[in-house]
């Protein structure tokens, strides 16, 4: 057996256990499996990996620095798959990110906002955009803290959904969290989900709620998430490419 041939077996492993997971999730919910999507983290891992995966049937890839993305993006090209930029994103690197993702799941301010917009304009794109919402309620001083993670206060929500709403190449998509850590992470998604419902009110076609990641999608998927972002448990360890 190939290195590759070993590769896709560790890949398909994993996804099976993953698409269990997710199943098993959704059922004790009371939802059903279609209604959520695996959105690949592959930072750390080639291209070659990718499209493993695409073979294995994930249409969804996310990554969350520029630098590796966009040749990874370019690599992977005739796959037509849906890449997710999920990291903080510096204006400076709108213009890059909007040449090749379809999904920007982290903006987070206003002046981001217009900068990708101008980049998707320029670049004859439109680009879904998903608002991060920062779940993290505790004191600075109190415990680890997400903010480096980024990350708009729940009380921004509304004004920065209806700037991206109101503007000419942007499409507000939904939401995005990631748990804030040391806390329960049910709590941390069902504040998102609140949050949520708050903003479809007003843009009832915002449908997307991306929250959980390997060690949490269940909480996620118990308060609704409709994409999960996993790394290490479809992929393996980073630096590592045993089953996990």
């Amino acid at each position: 057996m190939t290195a590759e041939d070993q590769r896709r077996t560790q890949l398909a492993a994993n996804l099976a256990a993953v698409r269990q997971r997710i199943e098993t999730a959704c059922r004790v919910a009371g939802r059903h499996g279609e209604e959520v999507t695996i959105v690949a983290i592959t930072k750390t891992f080639p291209a070659s990996d990718v499209r493993l995966l695409a073979e294995l049937g994930i249409t969804d890839v996310g990554e969350n620095r520029d630098q590796d993305a966009r040749p990874k993006a370019q690599a992977c090209a005739d796959l037509g798959l849906t890449w997710h930029f999920v990291g903080q994103l510096q204006r400076n690197k709108a213009a890059s990110v909007a040449s090749y993702a379809a999904i920007v799941e982290s903006v987070d301010r206003a002046r981001l906002v217009t900068a990708l917009d101008r980049a998707a304009g320029q670049a004859g794109r439109r680009l879904g955009a998903c608002l991060q919402v920062d779940l993290d309620e505790r004191p600075p001083d109190v415990g680890p803290s997400t903010a480096e993670r980024g990350g708009c206060a729940p009380a921004e929500l509304l004004a920065l959904a209806g700037q991206v709403a109101a503007s000419e190449h942007l499409d507000l998509l939904g939401v995005m969290a990631v748990a804030p850590l040391g806390v329960d992470p049910r709590g941390a998604f069902d504040r998102l989900a609140d949050l949520h419902v708050g903003l479809l009110a007003e843009h009832p076609g915002a449908t997307m709620r991306s929250a959980g990641m390997s060690g949490d999608l269940e909480a996620a998927i118990a308060a609704g998430a409709t994409h999960v972002r996993l790394g290490s448990a479809l992929l393996g360890r980073r630096g590592s490419t045993e089953v996990t």
